[in-house]
């Protein structure tokens, strides 16, 4: 892949979680992607149906939306990376996180990614969890 490619795949990756297309998102996803959330701890998820259940879980406890997206690849299209804003609303509550209320939050993320054969292969994401926590017990 090119440059260019990789910065049109993964605009279309976040394309497709702003429109909770979650068919479309996960078709960019390699069989054996891994995934490595904010706080995951180094293993992370391998596989995209463990992918799947995640944004499942994501997807019932929080409504979120990309903005101020901007991306980034190396020439050969091997790696890109993602800088943004989520705005997310708290709707059930999460295990081990404080009562979901309808809180509202907004959040700078960066997020890394290795690409092969066209598709993502790991996405690794980095928020301030303690931002977000401060936004949603005030």
């Amino acid at each position: 892949m090119s440059r260019h490619e990789t910065e049109a795949l993964l605009r279309r990756y976040y394309a497709a979680f702003d429109a909770g297309d979650m068919d479309t998102f996960l078709s960019l996803l390699t069989d054996d992607v891994v995934h490595v959330p904010n706080q995951g701890g180094s293993a992370g998820r391998e596989g995209k149906a463990a992918f799947a259940e995640f944004m499942a879980q994501m997807n019932r406890c929080y409504r979120e939306r990309v903005k101020d997206l901007v991306v980034f690849a190396t020439e050969d299209g091997r790696r890109g990376a993602a800088e943004l804003v989520i705005e997310g609303t708290y709707l059930s509550t999460d295990a081990g996180l404080p009562e979901a209320k309808g809180q509202t939050y907004e959040l700078p993320v960066g997020a890394f990614f290795e690409l092969r054969d066209g598709k993502v292969a790991r996405v690794t994401n980095y928020y301030d969890l303690e931002r977000w926590l401060a936004q949603v017990t005030r």
